[in-house]
């Protein structure tokens, strides 16, 4: 048996690596991918593999992003700390589950499990689990909230034109002008907003496409972009993302 390993923390996928083998040094781990672009990048390459242990954070999105853009027909036991319901829901649809901290005896039972009922993952996942997928999947957000003194403002997404870090102080940055601060993480917003809609251009800046003036080649293949409105510094979109950001841009 061959089982692919999607964990962004490199201790954390060593260890699944070592209770699998402690299990049956018959299985093969067929890679250790940390993200949904090398994810993504190996199926395209590679054949599937019979059993995936797929975390569901990963460092740059969610693992759903996977099966959703990819055709799998391997199992897959989701790594999760999802609450008591979602955990249902993978068990009546056919799918395990690893809560973490994963131990040998979970993964030896969830393994066993995978024996089981391995006949049913001879086709591409069923549409029960594509639901669930889906259900699971948060939505992105409309709107996000601001504090302006004792005021609660809903900030509508579509009226942002970038969300800006300067030092660890979000600032919201509107189509009219106007700026808020919030009190998430620039992570934590990117997370919350459509990426066909909002591009992370560096660090600093996460950009609107509907508030992009243009884009300047500059200095080694890097792109500056300039907004509809003032930013407080050049943003400056590296070499090795200026094709994937012009390919946002276009699509």
């Amino acid at each position: 048996m061959n089982v692919l390993i999607i964990e962004d923390e490199p201790r954390a996928a060593k260890e699944l690596k070592n209770m699998i083998q402690q299990i049956d040094d018959t299985i093969q781990v067929a890679g250790i991918l940390e993200s949904v672009e090398q994810a993504k990048e190996w199926f395209a390459n590679n054949a599937q593999p019979d059993l995936i242990l797929s975390d569901i954070q990963l460092a740059d999105g969610l693992s759903f992003e996977i099966y959703s853009q990819v055709q799998v027909t391997s199992a897959v036991i989701f790594c999760t700390a999802f609450d008591e319901y979602l955990m249902h829901a993978f068990e009546t649809n056919a799918v395990s589950y690893l809560l973490k901290p994963i131990t040998i005896e979970k993964l030896e039972k969830a393994l066993e499990k995978y024996e089981n009922m391995k006949a049913s993952f001879a086709a591409p996942l069923p549409n029960n689990l594509q639901t669930l997928l889906q259900m699971i999947k948060p939505a992105h957000k409309t709107a996000l909230l601001v504090n302006e003194k004792e005021k609660i403002i809903p900030v509508q997404v579509k009226d942002i034109a970038c969300i800006y870090l300067d030092n660890t102080i979000l600032q919201i940055i509107t189509l009219q002008n106007k700026k808020y601060f919030i009190t998430a993480t620039m992570d934590e917003t990117e997370r919350l907003l459509d990426p066909s809609i909002f591009y992370r251009a560096n660090r600093q800046y996460l950009i609107n496409k509907a508030a992009i003036a243009n884009a300047e080649r500059f200095f080694a293949r890097k792109l500056v972009v300039k907004l509809l409105v003032p930013t407080e510094e050049q943003i400056v979109i590296s070499k090795a993302k200026a094709g994937d950001f012009l390919q946002w841009l276009e699509g």
